[in-house]
């Protein structure tokens, strides 16, 4: 009796994979064929909704039905539990192990115990940047890993390498995107590879803007957030 509800069991896990399939396949035909600038599916799988299914293109999420014939872009609330599913999901997509950043590729800003730790790419020409970090001087005990991350401008690359190549990179940062103070020009033969390396690492983990933070849970922010938000992230780590 065992061994036959044992076969049965796997036969309709197996019917079921087989079904899992074919809707991944027909709703990746449908749209692919439809809706060719949505670009590549990169995973197709059922949401918590019965019959609705989640299609991740990168880190957009989208849903459908099985077939493919219709599109919805938006939240899934799940309004029992007072929960965005589709925020979760994306948290979970775009989480960054802290221990794989590069930190070498780094430099640090600690105020008071540094005992809390966060990552943020930005880049010099970055206003939002320059908010986020007149802001960001009201957080203390906290030690920042400040990743020059040249995207915006043209001259972009340029201002990195000179704050890199200082004697004091925190302090030139900070005169820079705070007391609006030009960073002399300035060489050395570790910039040119530091920064390829952090676009590298921006393109692998999609940083598509800045400022980008990276709290040490692996959540990452995307955009310029208050001091408030700050602590509420980092209490909520402790």
């Amino acid at each position: 009796m065992k061994l036959i509800l044992s076969t049965l069991l796997a036969y309709a896990a197996l019917l079921a994979s087989a079904g899992a399939s074919a809707q991944d396949a027909a709703i990746r035909k449908a749209l692919g064929e439809r809706l060719p600038q949505l670009g590549t599916i990169d995973e197709v799988r059922p949401s918590s909704m019965p019959g609705l299914f989640e299609i991740r293109v990168g880190s957009d999420l989208f849903y459908s039905d099985a077939k493919g014939n219709y599109l919805i872009q938006g939240q899934l609330i799940d309004t029992k539990a007072r929960r965005n599913l589709t925020e979760e999901r994306i948290n979970k997509i775009t989480a960054v192990d802290f221990g794989e950043l590069p930190l070498q590729d780094a430099f640090t800003i600690v105020r008071g115990n540094g005992k809390r730790r966060i990552a943020v790419f930005e880049d010099p020409n970055c206003g939002y940047c320059k908010r986020f970090e007149r802001d960001l001087q009201n957080v203390d005990n906290i030690t920042v890993h400040l990743f020059l991350y040249p995207i915006l401008s043209p001259d972009s690359a340029d201002k990195s390498r000179n704050i890199w190549c200082a004697k004091d990179k925190a302090l030139a940062w900070q005169d820079h995107m705070l007391r609006d103070k030009v960073t002399p020009a300035a060489a050395c033969d570790s910039a040119t590879a530091t920064l390829q390396r952090n676009l590298a690492f921006g393109k692998k983990y999609r940083i598509t803007g800045t400022p980008t933070l990276i709290f040490s849970d692996g959540t990452r922010v995307p955009g310029a957030i208050t001091a408030q938000d700050v602590e509420q992230r980092l209490s909520a780590q402790n």
